[in-house]
């Protein structure tokens, strides 16, 4: 069993499109033994009870300092060990020694087409925003492993989503959620679960060994 745990800072649409998907049998071999959370208001963590998930809540701002929450964020994941991190609409920057510890056992699904409108700042409806300001007819999402940078990991997976001339940033939001997001991110666990992704000099390539 992969043994997952999933980091989340809001309403948690991506959490439950995962366990939505655990419940069908769409993602197999996998259990989520924690969610872990910066944000102690997000839903996300209602819905990781009404799954019997544990849940933790552990922020920055209840830290003396970053280095101080680093490490006790750091230490709390070790402490849990699991085979997969998914940083699920996650808006705290991993720590390095965390990337180090873990690598290859993070992943992150960003809404954007990597590397466009990806980077520092470019998170939640700002990436819309910007979509929308630069006139994109095509966007969507990403799926990568996290490394030290910031959004540069090796790409597992993307989907494109159509831009509308009547968009709003909220309603481009929602149908990359819904046409995109959900559909990478728990398709991606599964793959990891059931062994069908092989890492190779930075790519990501499905099925066997390359």
């Amino acid at each position: 069993m992969l043994r997952t745990v999933v980091c989340v800072s809001g309403g948690g649409t991506n959490l439950q499109a995962i366990l939505d998907a655990m419940d069908a049998g769409r993602i197999t071999n996998t259990d989520m033994i924690a969610v872990i959370s910066n944000n102690a208001g997000a839903k996300a963590l209602e819905r990781a009870r009404k799954h019997g998930i544990p849940d933790v809540v552990l922020s920055p701002r209840d830290y003396p300092d970053r280095e101080s929450f680093n490490r006790a964020f750091t230490d709390k994941m070790c402490e849990w060990d699991p085979d997969l991190i998914v940083l699920a609409g996650f808006l705290v920057r991993i720590p390095e020694s965390m990337v180090e510890k873990f690598s290859g056992r993070i992943v992150n699904i960003h809404p954007s087409l990597i590397p466009s409108f990806c980077g520092v700042g470019y998170y939640g409806l700002k990436v819309h925003e910007e979509a929308l300001r630069r006139g994109v007819k095509v966007t969507g999402a990403t799926v990568h492993f996290v490394n030290e940078g910031m959004d540069e990991g090796p790409i597992i997976a993307q989907k494109a989503v159509a831009v509308e001339e009547d968009d709003t940033p909220e309603i481009l939001q929602r149908r990359v959620m819904e046409q995109a997001e959900w559909v990478l991110l728990p398709q991606t666990i599964d793959d990891i679960a059931n062994g069908r992704l092989t890492v190779k000099d930075g790519h990501v390539y499905r099925g066997g060994k390359v």
